[in-house]
């Protein structure tokens, strides 16, 4: 069972490794892609079609040239001039539709002349006839006729309609002919009639000349090519474009053609382009795998980051161009605010240090946008922390707003060389970005971090309240519980503080690390209040596997009432794979003779833990309940216990799987230490009170000091010590 459990690890260490490479691998071809799909730099003038042209431009020298602008233009004004060509009419249509008239009217002739039909059964028949959409008033008339005028009309429709069809009826004049029909009809019927058989001709009325879309496109084509390249010819100082004018493809193509707006691409744009994409994603990968391996092992982390960089990149694309103000609207502190309180701050660190290498090659030799963006979005997320609250983020929008104007007066005071409207327009824009930054971020945070299932800090948040149905839940069936796991709350809060990890994730995963107890909370010691113990009716096997029990049913609510994963992570990892050896122990005690205890049914079911939070949460559960059992009385004895307990579940191997160093090992040892003694301290035994009566029987000879030593047997200040058979061993079990 091992090794193919181990297999499967090993299989699905190497697919996720397949997956974040293939990732990493498409932000390289993107990015390729962004940076060389762009004009050459360089240009003399800049100028696109639709913006307005800075100062007036003439051709340096004469110069003539094939101008695709203008016979792109001139070939499709040749094309719209073809008309659209269409058959030649059909006499199948209109032989087709006689013979449906003659149909319809005989099934008119039907319903006029069935006696048993009420009147509104046969406006309900006729009605149905839907090639001919006849109204109620039409068919009321129909119904309505003698039996003569029928008979004109019946022979009058196919007539009318043959005449109408002969001519050419397209899609587009079908109305028109519609129109014509009254004209048509023979002037011997009566006016009734004539109404009659005027709708039902127009009703039975098709186009007989189709579009023929084939011809058409082919005549067109034709006319295109027909059509001779246009020449422009520039003479020297001929004004190309003015100032002020709405420069059009025409301007842009001239000015191109002259040299002043270089437009040749060459193959090492993409060659530069994929060197520096290459060296950048060396660096910034090897900082990651050095600084947060987490992040580059993780194939949710990793899909969340690559999700950020992407659209952070497309964004860099369209607005790190040469323009006045645009690049300094580029919202890099949102992203630098969005990995540090999605991911880490230290992923924060890198990524702003990779985008603003980004900045600077996109902008080219914009040396003031890079301090500008990288120095915002690190202050922003250093100010934003874990996001704890919402108002955060309006504080974080107003640190990178106030940041950004520090650059810029860094770079430009004592802005001698701006116009007044070009300095308040480039504060604006500041101050803007802040705003911007800040509202990117949170809207990301909100929508990523559901997305990706990212334990949120707001989400800690209102999991920590004690009014969450569980926490209540916990409070009224399992007091005990309740009250341990505050104590081992503090503890792994205080832990994951000193060491750096994560205090408020430590904390709310130990509120719920127990909530399994719920289940069955009489089975657990620290809820027993009347001193019996209900494992002394059952075999060790079945008290074993009850106590195991809480970790899955503990899993079973988190899921059920929708607990963030970093959560069921510490409520299925805060026992590992550790043994439950008080009954294990004794069924072997129990066991006859041959009989083999199989220790798998005595052990948790796991995994051991992979995070430090889920590590410091075993160690703080496994002590807090042993020193609750055991009761040490002196600081020695403590100490002596939490190393004792601690170094056993190092040599069991349950830290192996997550980064916990020796250093912080100690660490933990030392708050676990100061907290616990605190908590579990002894407490002074007060002595019975003694009656007046008895007090002066009882008075001493003065100065013989028998009245103040203690009973024997006792030591003065000590309450007596119950030890819990085994509950050392099980801290968190019967």
């Amino acid at each position: 069972m091992i090794p193919h459990v181990n297999g499967q690890i090993w299989k699905q260490a190497w697919v996720n490794k397949a997956v974040i490479g293939a990732l990493a691998g498409g932000i390289g071809v993107l990015l390729v892609g962004l940076l060389s799909w762009q004009l050459p730099y360089g240009s003399q003038f800049e100028l696109e079609e639709g913006e307005v042209a800075p100062h007036d431009v003439v051709a340096p020298r004469q110069i003539a040239y094939e101008s695709q602008v203008l016979t792109e233009r001139a070939r499709e004004r040749a094309a719209q001039n073809v008309a659209d060509q269409y058959d030649n009419p059909d006499a199948r249509v209109r032989r087709q539709q006689v013979d449906r008239a003659r149909e319809v009217l005989e099934f008119i002739q039907i319903v006029r002349n069935d006696e048993f039909a009420t009147p509104e059964l046969q406006t309900d028949y006729l009605l149905a006839i839907t090639d001919l959409a006849l109204t109620p008033e039409l068919v009321l008339q129909i119904l309505t006729l003698s039996p003569d005028e029928w008979n004109a009309v019946v022979e009058e429709v196919p007539a009318a309609l043959d005449r109408a069809m002969r001519e050419e009826i397209r899609e587009n004049t079908l109305s028109l002919v519609r129109r014509r029909v009254p004209a048509m009809i023979i002037a011997s019927l009566d006016e009734e009639a004539a109404v009659v058989v005027a709708e039902l001709v127009r009703g039975m009325m098709r186009p007989n000349s189709l579009y023929n879309q084939a011809r058409t496109e082919e005549l067109r084509e034709k006319a295109r090519s027909d059509v001779p390249i246009q020449m422009v010819t520039l003479e020297r100082n001929e004004v190309i474009v003015r100032a002020g004018d709405i420069a059009t493809a025409d301007h842009v193509e001239a000015l191109t053609q002259i040299g002043l707006i270089q437009a040749d691409w060459s193959w090492w744009v993409l060659v530069r382009a994929a060197l520096f994409t290459l060296a950048l994603l060396a660096a910034v990968g090897g900082a990651l795998q050095r600084m947060r391996p987490q992040t580059t092992s993780s194939v949710r982390e990793f899909a969340l980051l690559t999700v950020m960089v992407v659209i952070w990149l497309m964004a860099a694309k369209f607005m790190l161009v040469p323009h006045d103000w645009l690049p300094y609207l580029y919202p890099l502190a949102a992203l630098g605010m969005l990995a540090a309180v999605l991911l880490d701050f230290r992923v924060s660190l890198i990524v702003t240090v990779g985008f603003s290498m980004v900045a600077y090659y996109l902008s080219r030799n914009n040396l003031p946008l890079l301090p500008y963006l990288a120095v915002g979005s690190v202050l922003g997320a250093l100010i934003l922390g874990r996001a704890e609250r919402l108002m955060a983020f309006l504080w974080a929008g107003v640190a990178v707003a106030a940041s950004n104007l520090i650059v810029i007066a860094a770079f430009r005071a004592p802005f001698a060389d701006m116009a007044p409207d070009r300095l308040l327009q480039l504060h604006l824009i500041a101050l803007l970005n802040g705003g911007l930054s800040a509202s990117i971020a949170m809207i990301g945070y909100l929508i990523l971090g559901n997305v990706f299932g990212i334990t949120t800090s707001l989400h800690l948040t209102e999991l920590s309240r004690p009014t969450h149905p569980l926490l209540r839940h916990l409070l009224l069936k399992a007091s005990g519980t309740y009250h341990h796991t505050i104590v081992v709350s503090n503890m792994a809060e205080r832990a994951a503080a000193a060491i750096g990890a994560d205090a408020f994730l430590a904390r709310v995963g130990a509120y719920y690390h127990d909530i399994g107890k719920t289940v069955r909370p009489y089975f657990f010691t620290e809820n027993i209040t009347d001193g019996s113990s209900p494992h002394d009716k059952l075999d060790p096997l079945t008290s074993a596997q009850i106590i195991i029990s809480h970790v899955t049913d503990g899993l079973d609510l988190a899921r059920k009432y929708r607990l963030p994963a970093r959560i069921q992570d510490l409520i299925s990892e805060h026992h590992g794979r550790s043994l439950v050896k008080y009954f294990y122990i004794q069924a072997q005690q129990q066991a006859g003779p041959g009989e083999i205890v199989n220790e798998e049914d005595f052990r948790y079911p796991g995994p051991s833990p992979r995070s430090k939070e889920t590590a410091i949460l075993l160690l703080a559960d496994t002590c807090e309940a042993a020193i609750r059992a055991m009761r040490p009385g002196t600081r020695e004895e403590l100490e002596a216990l939490v190393n004792r307990l601690i170094d056993e579940r190092v040599a069991e191997g349950e830290l192996n799987d997550c980064n916990l160093t020796f250093r912080e090992l100690q660490t933990i040892k030392e708050i676990f230490l100061h907290i616990l003694q605190g908590v579990h301290h002894p407490r002074i035994q007060y002595p019975e009170p003694v009656a007046r009566s008895q007090q002066a029987e009882a008075q001493p000879i003065a100065g013989t000091g028998e009245a103040e030593k203690p009973a024997s047997g006792e030591s003065a200040g000590k309450e007596p010590r119950v030890p819990v058979p085994g509950s050392m061993e099980e801290p968190a079990g019967i």
